[in-house]
């Protein structure tokens, strides 16, 4: 026997609420395990736990002592200003108006600025939450200003470059698809880098931000977008 028509779109409205719930609670799931082990740094850095203050300060110690010697200061000065969250931010904004406005990815294009958005003010709020004094290095090494947990630099870059690949990936070629990745990975790891030669963050920061950045991308693609995006999208709907 066939429903009534308004039958019909009650369930078919009922369905769509439970999909997106589940889609949401599956984000929030998400985001509470990539969340965890950064609580647990941020909690031992609070606590000024040993082991790990000792490993941050003599990492840092050895990655500065080597920079200096070898003349890499100027070179990794650069990579900081032109890696700076509002430069990329920038760049990356760009881009996802390009895929909005020429190639009609308007779902993709949404998210991902809302996404970054978000990371750059939890990134932020993280810092003040935390305050994590920045490492005290040589005189020759320029001294970052504010708090150091987690790194706003690994953080940023690694929302930007993520949401990247996830927006240009139905854009993309097989080939085309693993050089976005591993340019990404390319990227975020020698900025993360860069803040450790630099002095301008302990290793736990900038592991934190790679995490938290990442744990963000993610549970904001499966919890707003996930495999039912509704959108001009050709291929696939996220990266496998």
């Amino acid at each position: 026997m066939t429903r009534p028509h308004g039958v019909r779109l009650v369930a078919g409205a009922t369905d769509v609420v439970r999909t997106r719930s589940w889609r949401l609670l599956r984000g929030v799931l998400a985001m509470g395990a990539f969340a965890l082990p950064v609580l647990l740094l941020g909690f031992a850095v609070r606590q000024q736990f040993d082991p790990l203050i000792d490993a941050d300060e003599a990492a840092i110690r050895a990655a500065t002592d080597f920079a200096v010697s070898h003349g890499l200061v100027s070179a990794l000065t650069v990579l900081q200003d032109i890696s700076r969250p509002i430069f990329v931010y920038l760049v990356a904004t760009i881009v996802a108006v390009w895929a909005w406005v020429a190639r009609k990815l308007r779902g993709r294009a949404l998210w991902a600025f809302v996404t970054m958005m978000a990371g750059w003010g939890i990134g932020g709020i993280s810092k003040l939450i935390v305050q994590r004094a920045r490492p005290v290095v040589d005189d020759s090494v320029p001294h970052a200003q504010g708090y150091s947990f987690p790194s706003g630099h690994a953080l940023n870059i690694t929302v930007a470059a993520s949401v990247m690949v996830f927006l240009l990936w139905p854009l993309l070629s097989t080939a085309g698809r693993r050089l976005a990745v591993a340019l990404a990975i390319v990227v975020v790891v020698l900025v993360g880098l860069d803040r450790i030669f630099l002095g301008a963050h302990f290793p736990s920061d900038v592991v934190a931000g790679f995490i938290l950045g990442l744990g963000i991308v993610f549970s904001s693609w499966i919890g707003f977008i996930g495999k039912t995006e509704a959108t001009s999208s050709p291929g696939p709907s996220h990266p496998a």
